[in-house]
């Protein structure tokens, strides 16, 4: 995840004719924000021509990337997949098994490892300091913020985001994903926080690979089951309904073209045009049709309650993945 997060931001920041447009104050009700296939933002100098990211001096915006892991041979394997993602992703830099000075150089850190080896990097000797007056984003399933405000100091900003893989924007540029954040934290005492700045950092991060709603954290185990898991239980669906065409003679890749670009724009209609599921299905649906007979089919087989019992299932099981194992 970690991979397609920052594939996306890099994507995002090579597109020099695109811009993200977060909306303050013009948010539709419905909606967090945004269109897809937008950017992070670039920065205008009086009108004139967008600055090249090479250039870029806002703060809110990443200028400078360090990718953490623990292995030599995964250094080398991500050192050839940035290579592939143009001149910025030749410029990330790799740390082996040196977590807490890349944290020493980093502004934000982006925590994106298992959620059951989360305390043992956070308490890495040195960790805390490094992390002090730090905005720390997490993406870890199941892991709370009270849990990881043990591991820090009490400056340290502690935030949480729930991406999903369709943020990735290689090989292909999909950067269609769905991020779940924390809404900030009040400043700890005594410390001085501009929530206006960091949020516009996190956004930056986020929006520029796909939609952003913020959230309370009491609803992130639902966000893992829904958008985390997501892909995989809508995948599923996408492959029966093609294998359904398959059935009635469709050759295999023109049927699984035409199930993932109907799935792809019945999701448009609800995201852009605002409709609920229900009107787009009765609108499609005729007296004595063959829609309504295959929906009786589905009806006939628990597909809605099935559905719904796996992101049940899948809540609860995201709600003990970042908990201490019980002996």
């Amino acid at each position: 995840m970690g991979i397609s997060i920052i594939s996306g931001v890099l994507s995002s920041l090579e597109s020099s004719t695109s811009q993200l447009k977060i909306r303050k104050h013009s948010l539709p009700n419905k909606w967090e924000s945004h269109t897809p296939g937008t950017s992070t933002p670039t920065i205008s100098n009086g009108g004139e021509s967008p600055v090249l990211p090479s250039g870029i001096s806002d703060p809110t915006i990443p200028t400078r990337f360090l990718a953490c892991v623990s292995r030599e041979s995964t250094a080398r394997k991500l050192q050839t997949t940035f290579a592939q993602l143009g001149p910025l992703g030749a410029g990330i830099e790799v740390f082996q098994s040196a977590n807490v000075e890349a944290a020493q150089q980093a502004d934000v850190i982006l925590l994106c490892c298992k959620p059951q080896i989360a305390h043992v990097i956070l308490n890495e000797e040195g960790m805390k300091e490094a992390l002090h007056k730090k905005l720390v984003i997490s993406i870890l399933a199941g892991v709370t913020i009270s849990q990881m405000t043990e591991w820090v100091t009490p400056e340290t900003r502690l935030v949480r985001a729930m991406p999903n893989t369709p943020c990735k924007a290689s090989p292909v540029d999909i950067r269609e994903g769905m991020t779940v954040i924390t809404p900030s934290l009040d400043s700890a005492p005594g410390v001085s926080t501009d929530v206006e700045l960091e949020k516009t950092i996190i956004l930056n991060i986020f929006s520029s690979i796909g939609r952003c709603r913020f959230l309370e954290e009491k609803h992130f185990d639902a966000c893992t089951a829904l958008s985390g898991s997501g892909p995989a239980f809508a995948c599923v669906f996408l492959e029966a309904i093609a294998d359904g065409g398959v059935m009635m003679g469709l050759p295999r890749a023109e049927a699984l073209e035409l199930a993932a670009q109907t799935l792809q724009g019945a999701a448009r209609m609800v995201l852009q045009d605002g409709a609920h599921p229900a009107q787009i299905k009765d609108a499609v649906t005729t007296p004595g049709g063959c829609t309504i007979a295959g929906l009786l089919a589905l009806e006939d087989g628990r597909v809605r309650s099935t559905i719904a019992r796996a992101i049940q299932i899948a809540t609860e099981r995201a709600s003990v993945l970042g908990q201490p194992v019980k002996k």
